[in-house]
């Protein structure tokens, strides 16, 4: 199940004590919608091991300034409510290469 991360809720997910995963994307954008199925089912697959989150930057201009967020789409991987900013991506790309993040935060 999609998850959304607000300026206003992202506390309740720092807080949660799961790895986070942050989809930083824009209704307006062509490779936000390309990447937004696979968010969609990587948030289902890892339900109870890591929360999957989507954030607006025209909704949420504190969390993603907070991020220093400069393209979208960027997916952004946090452990310990610090980024482990060797796994951040910016742009499109396949399914694999998010899992392939996913994991390297899980170990």
């Amino acid at each position: 199940m999609e998850k959304i991360i607000t300026d206003q809720n992202y506390k309740e997910f720092f807080d949660a004590g799961l790895p986070l995963v942050i989809d930083f994307s824009a209704t307006w954008c062509g490779p936000c919608k390309k990447i937004g199925p696979i968010i969609e089912e990587l948030s289902t697959e890892y339900e109870g091991k890591v929360n999957v989150c989507k954030c607006d930057v025209d909704d949420s201009v504190d969390l993603t300034g907070m991020f220093g967020i400069r393209n979208v789409p960027t997916v952004v991987f946090i452990k310990d409510s610090a980024e482990v900013k060797e796994l951040r991506h910016v742009g499109a790309a396949p399914k694999a290469t998010f899992v392939e993040r996913i994991e390297a935060l899980l170990k």
